[in-house]
């Protein structure tokens, strides 16, 4: 996978072109984390953030400052900022397709990080695999860039349990739960079990390479498993097999959704070759 070609210039065009679409959505309909939609009209106050360019001054803590040396404004309970925390499977399933898989999840999750970034809510992002890497929550634009290079430096070779990797992260706090992975996983249950218990508004975002979905082999071929080095040899090409790997294909979808639905997730799924326009159009 060429690292350098993940967030290229077609990337920032993209961005910019769902920007105003996706900063609806993050204010409208996912937004767990806050308490209402309705900004700037409660007296209750909630909480404290960073001061972030364009503030309201008149909302400083200067109290804050002289303790911190930092800004920071006042939230009230009406205007309290969404929690958003990205998981990025990095499962070494991931790295593979003529179109990365790898590349796609990473270019997905920036573009959820830019949206979620600049309608001023707040950025956890988690990289799942042989183990947990949990970020800091960021919030502001200053924090995209940053986010971009943590993602990019992401090494896609994990073999270890999503599940055990999962329960490891921080969700004690009321919020939305963005998965972004193949899940070729047999814990997906008790993954949505532990992140709805917590209170997680979940998004599933699938993604698959064509060649998974549409396989155009032929002939006699050894598949070797990429996570476990196990390995079978197939013919490919002949209508019984491609007949039985179209009917196990559909099975594997039909079960994530049947679980997405049991736990109200919202499940989407995306083709690596596709735009990243076509996933962040269907969130909800």
């Amino acid at each position: 996978m060429e690292k350098d070609k993940v967030f290229d210039a077609e990337f920032y065009k993209k961005i910019n072109t769902i920007r105003m679409s996706m900063k609806m959505k993050l204010a409208a309909g996912m937004n767990g984390g806050r308490k209402s939609n309705a900004k700037g009209t409660s007296v209750e106050f909630s909480d404290f953030r960073e001061y972030i360019l364009g503030d309201d001054i008149r909302r400083i803590d200067w109290n804050a400052y002289g303790r911190f040396d930092k800004l920071f404004v006042k939230l009230f309970m009406e205007e309290k900022e969404g929690i958003f925390r990205v998981f990025v499977d990095s499962s070494k399933s991931m790295d593979f397709g003529n179109e990365n898989k790898a590349v796609c999840a990473e270019r997905i999750a920036g573009a959820l990080s830019y949206c979620v970034l600049d309608n001023a809510d707040r950025l956890y992002l988690n990289v799942i695999g042989n183990s947990l890497t949990e970020y800091k929550g960021v919030t502001g634009r200053q924090a995209f860039h940053t986010t971009l290079e943590r993602l990019a430096a992401i090494e896609f070779n994990g073999t270890g349990s999503l599940y055990e990797t999962v329960r490891r992260a921080n969700v004690k706090q009321r919020g939305v739960s963005i998965i972004i992975s193949d899940f070729f996983t047999d814990d997906l249950e008790d993954i949505l079990k532990f992140l709805t218990f917590n209170k997680q508004e979940v998004i599933l975002i699938q993604v698959l390479a064509r060649e998974e979905v549409q396989p155009e082999y032929e002939g006699t071929i050894n598949l070797i498993d990429s996570e476990t080095s196990g390995n079978m040899r197939v013919t490919m090409g002949t209508m019984a097999l491609d007949k039985e790997y179209k009917a196990n294909y559909n099975r594997f979808i039909n079960e994530i959704d049947a679980l997405a639905r049991k736990y109200r997730a919202n499940y989407i799924r995306t083709i690596s070759d596709e735009s990243i326009d076509s996933v962040l159009f269907n969130m909800r």
